[in-house]
């Protein structure tokens, strides 16, 4: 039995979260922005149309957004984050191996599985009939428009989910399996070789030295030579464009060794109480990511700097690591350490563009080390505690409850000045049918 793997993605993700509470924007330009309003970070088809590239800085989108009316809005990162979470729970009722790979793409197991689906005999588009369904099923149960890649690697199913958003003849489904050889070959032969998943920008141009321009020629290309030029990474992606399956899909993610969290201020911050604000609430984060986890951090690292752009303001960046006693993931622990490493580092007399935290030593709760000193008392009261904050923070809202030095009015946060409501995590936010 031929494997596979299907690749679903999320339609100009953010783009289709804002518009499915705010109707008025379909068929328009949108645009959804990065932190403070600063590059594009999602794209509807009519902004692509116009040769918008992601990443481009708004400002410099001003006059050709007046002239085609662009709308843009600031991200919504809960309202995403929710939205993705329906959809993601949605398509694990649709195989039971599922690697969530992105915000808005998920790789599913569909081997055997279609062929037990009651959507009529077997037959070679029974995977294309079972994409459609699914893809109908979230149409209507979430809402996000989503296209569908089916191939026997996950490298193929990227291409083929690219296929299908590019070629509308395919009807958002693409399955290189229901193909034939030479069907596909000349297929691949009209793709660039940038396209592929893991070529990039420096890849594609070595390999166009090499003669190499399209997907068909790096599927053609002898391995041996590929991984003598570029290493056995991109030997295993000539590999999967053979349909060998190289890369497994991952049920589990793998726990992340180090946790950022840092944000650009919205306005220049020159007081060291400011600072201190912002880094409460950064390390607050990141220590909600390190429980989620069911972590523990034996180390922190705290920075600052000003605006590397504002070439004429005085210049200064700083950063210190600080060992902590014991692992921990104590959101008020962690926050005693970051302020004494920001202490250290700061300097009167500098406008302050962003700060951010890091946790490293990061090892499982499971693996604590033990010692005769250890307050096992204290370490539960501790887990308690951190349990009961996670958990009203979950069920009414993030930030419901935050340590008092997180301050109320937060002057410093990012500028965020079209963002839409909290449609689906915040009671006061809810949408209101009229």
């Amino acid at each position: 039995m031929q494997r596979a793997i299907a690749l679903i993605d999320c339609n100009n993700f953010y783009v289709s979260c804002e518009r499915l509470f705010q109707p008025r924007l379909e068929g328009k330009p949108v645009v959804v922005l990065s932190n403070n309003d600063g590059c594009v970070v999602s794209r509807s088809q009519e902004v692509k149309d116009l040769g918008v590239k992601m990443g481009a800085p708004w400002f410099q989108l001003k006059d050709l957004a007046r002239r085609h009316g662009i709308i843009a809005l600031s991200s919504n990162y809960t309202l995403y984050a929710d939205l993705s979470n329906r959809v993601m729970r949605l398509l694990s009722q649709w195989s039971p191996d599922q690697e969530i790979y992105s915000i808005d793409e998920s790789f599913l197991d569909l081997t055997g599985i279609a062929e037990s689906f009651s959507i009529g005999p077997s037959s070679p588009d029974s995977l294309t009939r079972y994409a459609q369904h699914m893809r109908r099923t979230i149409r209507q149960c979430v809402g996000i428009p989503v296209c569908v890649g089916i191939a026997p690697s996950k490298t193929l199913a990227k291409l083929a989910n690219h296929v299908a958003k590019k070629q509308q003849r395919y009807d958002s489904v693409c399955d290189f399996n229901a193909m034939s050889a030479m069907e596909l070959d000349a297929l691949l032969a009209q793709i660039e070789v940038g396209e592929v998943w893991g070529v990039g920008r420096r890849s594609t141009s070595r390999l166009q030295q090499m003669g190499i321009n399209t997907v068909l020629e790096l599927k053609q290309a002898q391995p041996a030579r590929i991984r003598a030029e570029f290493g056995v990474v991109l030997e295993r992606t000539v590999a999967e464009l053979n349909g060998v399956a190289c890369l497994e899909l991952d049920d589990v993610t793998p726990p992340r060794q180090q946790i950022i969290c840092s944000r650009s201020f919205g306005v220049p911050v020159s007081l060291l109480p400011d600072l201190e604000q912002a880094v409460i609430a950064y390390t607050t984060r990141a220590a909600e990511k390190l429980r989620h986890q069911h972590s523990l951090a034996g180390g922190i690292q705290v920075y600052i700097r000003t605006n590397p752009h504002k070439e004429s303001d005085p210049q200064y960046q700083q950063a210190r690591l600080l060992p902590l006693f014991e692992p921990t993931n104590d959101t008020r622990l962690l926050c005693h350490a970051a302020l004494g490493g920001l202490r250290q580092i700061y300097r009167s007399g500098y406008a302050y563009q962003k700060a951010g935290v890091m946790l490293t030593e990061i090892i499982p709760a499971t693996a604590r080390p033990r010692t005769l000193f250890d307050d096992v008392a204290a370490q539960q009261k501790s887990a308690s505690l951190m349990a009961t904050l996670d958990r009203i923070n979950r069920r009414m809202g993030s930030g419901t409850m935050q340590l008092l030095g997180e301050g109320v009015s937060k002057n410093w946060s990012m500028r965020r000045g079209n963002m839409s409501q909290r449609y689906t995590t915040e009671w006061d936010e809810l949408a209101v049918a009229r």
